[in-house]
């Protein structure tokens, strides 16, 4: 069984476009990520950011200085490290939703600590807000949006595969949040940006 995701509220907050962020964020930090229909890309349209969507290899070296992270704020689906699997997956893929396995948190790649003065900062370059609804609440959106057929990866939808993708974006969260990474959660389309608790 896995830990619960612990979040708190961030009190000081500033707005973006008419979005809520926490005091401090700068607008060209952003990346938003999460499972399939957690409303990112309709939060990246509202900011006026990248319209593109990107992907990265969590176990690829140095993905963090990936040329689809110039472009800011940027919706990320993220290729994952899942046991069993020889090659990374998005939670969307056939391979993963056919064998649905855990998470291979030593396979991901981590950004470097500064080490020098003029070195880059990597930890704090970016700031990730995971779009983590409610798994019945995506479940319902992707159930409704899967009658227009105007998204492949609601083809394999049951409560049961929404679920799991959801749980795969919180320990993704929590393990960058272990990391010294900025994490940020959102659990509803435009919410309050929750910071996590979990130590």
């Amino acid at each position: 069984m896995k830990n619960p995701l612990l979040t708190k509220e961030a009190k000081a907050l500033c707005h973006i476009k008419g979005v809520s962020f926490p005091q401090g964020e700068k607008f060209r930090r952003i990346i938003i990520t999460g499972p399939p229909g957690s409303g990112k890309s309709n939060l990246v349209q509202k900011l006026g950011g990248w319209p593109m969507e990107g992907y990265l290899d969590l176990a690829q070296k140095n993905w963090w200085r990936s040329p689809s992270l110039s472009f800011r704020p940027r919706e990320i689906h993220f290729g994952i490290p899942f046991q069993e699997h020889k090659v990374s997956r998005a939670v969307y893929e056939r391979e993963w939703l056919e064998n649905p396995t855990p998470i291979n948190l030593d396979g991901i790649q981590i950004p470097p600590e500064k080490r020098w003065f003029l070195s880059s900062e990597w930890k704090n370059r970016y700031t990730f807000y995971f779009q983590l609804l409610p798994p019945l609440k995506t479940y319902v959106a992707r159930s409704l949006r899967a009658r227009y057929g105007s998204h492949h990866v609601d083809k394999l939808l049951t409560q049961e595969i929404v679920e799991k993708q959801i749980t795969v974006y919180e320990l993704l969260a929590l393990h960058f949040h272990h990391h010294g990474m900025k994490v940020y959660i959102r659990n509803s389309f435009e919410g309050i940006p929750r910071r996590i608790v979990n130590t």
